[in-house]
């Protein structure tokens, strides 16, 4: 079992940067792992691989770090090592109506994805980003930021809470053939 100070240590040698063009296979090799790991167990593998082959592809990934509405972090222990994870935050209004009815704070941003590696998580990794996030997201002028995260997700609905974010409602979100009612939360930026 790792201790604290193995995971400070590692951490301490884990960059959070800008992710750039030169990224965009490498963030979807970490989404390739991650997603899978957010769904509900009885979410149909062929849905889950379907979504990672259309949504988490490196284009798309291209797609999003050309958008001058998406911020794209990522954690990077270099030395030509996988990456660790990512975050991607939509600034503007939220893309659908009803999240838009139930977000509380304006102007706001989307923590539309926090992921990640299996051998990453507990070690500060995923909360350097999240911090991070909230910081450019407030420079950008983000007064809110807003999530939805998979309502069978529970040690990621801890982790938020834990952040600062509240359960403000729910929203659906399409994978494959299935709609899951996630979880929206909501706190506000420093």
């Amino acid at each position: 079992m790792q201790g604290p100070h193995d995971a400070a240590a590692a951490l301490d040698r884990t960059s959070i940067r800008l992710a750039d063009a030169r990224d965009a296979a490498a963030l979807a090799e970490v989404a390739a792992v991650t997603f899978p790991l957010a769904c509900p167990p009885d979410m149909p593998s062929g849905d889950v691989d379907a979504f990672v082959t259309t949504q988490l592809s490196a284009e798309r990934f291209a797609a999003h770090l050309a958008d001058a509405g998406r911020i794209l972090l990522v954690a990077d222990s270099g030395g030509g090592a996988p990456l660790a994870g990512y975050v991607m935050i939509v600034l503007g209004e939220p893309y659908a109506a009803d999240v838009a009815e139930q977000i509380r704070i304006r102007p706001t941003a989307e923590l539309s994805k926090c992921y990640v590696l299996p051998e990453e998580q507990g070690r500060g990794t995923a909360r350097a980003l999240l911090d991070r996030s909230f910081a450019l997201a407030a420079d950008r002028g983000a007064a809110g930021m807003w999530l939805g995260t998979n309502r069978a997700n529970a040690r990621a609905q801890r982790f938020y809470a834990k952040a600062g974010f509240e359960h403000v409602g729910t929203r659906r979100f399409q994978v494959g053939g299935r709609i899951e009612h996630d979880v929206v939360m909501e706190r506000p930026l420093p």
